[in-house]
């Protein structure tokens, strides 16, 4: 036989052979060749060689006969024709359900219906097209790359159902990567570290079985087309057809269109996406250089609050939704009116109002500094951008007078920060500063009665020569809100080991997370804890000069807010002299804890200027 015979591309049944002729044609070549090539050994240097290449050409040849898989296979299909039949009709089906299945996946969980795959999708087509150009080499190439294409696809889907979820937006594959060890990092503190390891070998196994799954199930379809490259050709004219005369019609099924592009589209959206986000980077450079008070003088910054004790926090996941949906709202606005009430008995007054969040769902740093820098900072990239410069945060700006030490108290920060010195902190708290030697609730680090006591302890309650700019993180109410601390008496706190009975007897963190009606039963009661837990503090240690103001960094979670939530979330600001909140009369904010319906709504980024200017600041430009 000829060397080219051996290479050139074995009959099909759609060029003028049957089926069984085809798989007939395809065991002669691979079979009796086979033994013709596996019975000739090449020439070798020594006898040993000769001997062990007969042995290996034997072992060769037996592969290739009535020993090997193949044929057996082969055999078994003549033996059993119906069940053959039956098994490739099966086979055929489900690969052509995964590959319509994958262009037709949504890229949310609400969107996940049966109705979202009844379409036609123009990428099915055109493959199919392709295909049937091709000749046999090219053809396996293409299916290989359009498998490959699939998994890719199935992948960004199945990220940006995540993100949606979580985070309130698509993924980005420009910026978010980074977040994938945060979130491997929580998985581990919440769940445990063998959960987390399982959890990313688990994420690592599902996309290269996803790979290898669409890349057999295009190579299937390719064949069976190829093999019935007539029907084929006329099924996929078509198909194509009535693609185009669907998407001229604008026909729809089940209030979608019938003609789908949707791989295409998503492929195409987060292509776009990523370009936005490169050009975006270079026009925040410039914006983060520009600043209002950049050029201030010291002696300008804040004069209206010199002599006061300013406290600035954050507290974890505290949104609109726990004031106003129906399952957490009544818990929560119990808190805050009695919260009202016990402060104003202790002499104090608040204010409170709305900021919409430049993040949603997680990503705390992200509304930390976007209230403290007066820019909008909703992705790590810019956060990285304008912590690396010396753009003026609000707590750096009392740094900067001089008249105030400034430090950060911060629960959460289990390794080196160095942002610290871009918020201009002098001395930074961390997990390990405060004495905790109780147990950890979940990703909390500390119960936020306990981090509020070690502060009063070892910065607040301690004697100085000037006053106090602190800027407080607060983490008890942060997901997956189980188990939850409770409140103890302030007197018992001790090292926190009072805590061990409390953690040991709450919910499990797995039980919480897997059921939504109990994640917002549980969130609305973690608010309640940080807020008592923060009032309470006022109450027991503010003083004439204390000036409290506390704000949430964003939402929680979709499961949580709700489909479509807001991104606002609640801020107060609490003080006992009444020339503190005369300074923001004008911004009409609602009187107590509580801010009305009606409140003003302001980005988070506008809170630095607002407030600057509001407590006499003179503006003061530096340019970009």
């Amino acid at each position: 036989m000829p060397v080219f015979t051996r290479f050139s591309e074995p009959p099909q049944p759609g060029d003028g052979m049957s089926e069984a002729e085809a798989e007939k044609a395809d065991g002669e070549e691979s079979g009796e060749d086979g033994r013709e090539r596996a019975a000739a050994p090449g020439p070798a240097p020594a006898a040993t060689w000769a001997t062990l290449g007969q042995r290996f050409s034997r072992l060769c040849a037996r592969a290739a006969t009535s020993e090997g898989r193949p044929t057996r296979l082969r055999a078994w299909r003549t033996r059993h024709p119906r069940a053959a039949r039956a098994l490739r009709l099966a086979t055929t089906t489900l690969a052509a359900a995964l590959v319509l299945g994958a262009l037709l996946l949504p890229n949310t969980l609400p969107a996940l219906k049966a109705i979202s795959f009844a379409r036609i999708p123009a990428e099915a087509v055109i493959g199919a097209v392709v295909v049937l150009a091709l000749p046999r080499r090219p053809r396996l190439v293409a299916a290989v790359l359009y498998g490959l294409g699939l998994t890719a696809l199935t992948t960004v889907n199945l990220l940006d159902m995540g993100f949606n979820e979580y985070l309130g937006r698509g993924f980005n594959a420009a910026l978010d990567w980074d977040l994938l060890p945060d979130a491997q990092a929580y998985v581990e503190d919440t769940l445990g570290g063998g959960v987390a390891t399982a959890v990313t070998v688990g994420a690592v196994v599902l996309v290269l079985l996803v790979a290898a799954v669409m890349v057999a199930a295009t190579i299937r379809l390719s064949t069976v087309l190829a093999r019935h490259r007539a029907r084929a050709t006329r099924g996929a004219l078509i198909a194509g057809t009535v693609w185009v005369t669907c998407s001229a019609l604008g026909l729809t099924l089940f209030g979608g269109p019938i003609a789908s592009e949707r791989g295409a589209g998503a492929l195409r959206v987060h292509a776009q996406r990523t370009v936005e986000s490169l050009r975006d980077e270079a026009v925040f450079v410039r914006q983060s250089k520009a600043d209002t008070f950049g050029n201030t003088p010291p002696g300008e910054l804040l004069p209206d609050l010199r002599g006061k004790d300013v406290i600035f926090t954050f507290i974890e996941s505290y949104g609109r939704s726990a004031i106003e949906d129906p399952v957490m709202a009544p818990g929560v606005d119990r808190t805050l009116d009695a919260s009202t009430a016990a402060l104003e008995k202790a002499g104090f007054a608040a204010r409170s109002g709305w900021l919409t969040s430049a993040t949603y769902g997680g990503s705390s740093w992200l509304g930390h500094s976007t209230t403290m820098s007066g820019l909008w900072i909703d992705n790590q990239r810019r956060y990285r951008t304008v912590s690396a410069g010396d753009h003026l945060t609000l707590t750096k700006a009392f740094q900067k007078t001089g008249a105030w030490d400034t430090v950060g108290v911060m629960p959460g920060v289990q390794k080196g920060w160095p942002e610290e010195k871009w918020y201009g902190l002098d001395k930074l708290y961390d997990a390990f500063d405060l004495g905790y030697q109780g147990p950890k609730f979940s990703w909390s680090t500390m119960p936020d009665q306990y981090a509020l006591e070690a502060f009063q302890r070892q910065v607040h309650g301690k004697k100085r020569d000037k006053p106090l700019m602190s800027f407080v993180i607060l983490t008890s109410s942060h997901q997956p809100w189980a188990p939850i601390p409770k409140m103890v008496g302030w007197d018992e706190l001790g090292d926190g080991s009072v805590f061990d009975a409390i953690q040991e007897a709450g919910n499990k963190a797995s039980d919480v997370i897997t059921d939504t009606t109990k994640s917002r039963e549980e969130y609305g009661r973690s608010i309640q804890y940080s807020v008592t837990s923060l009032t309470q503090w006022l109450e027991r240690y503010g003083t004439d000069d204390t000036v409290l103001v506390f704000l949430g960094d964003h939402q929680p979670i979709a499961r949580v807010s709700g489909n479509g939530a807001s991104r606002d979330v609640p801020v107060s600001i609490v003080a006992k002299d009444p020339k503190v909140l005369d300074k923001v009369a004008d911004w009409h904010w609602t009187e107590g804890l509580k801010p009305e319906r009606d409140a003003p709504v302001w980005k988070m980024s506008a809170f630095r200027d607002r407030f600057l200017k509001a407590f006499g600041s003179t503006p003061h430009p530096s340019k970009g």
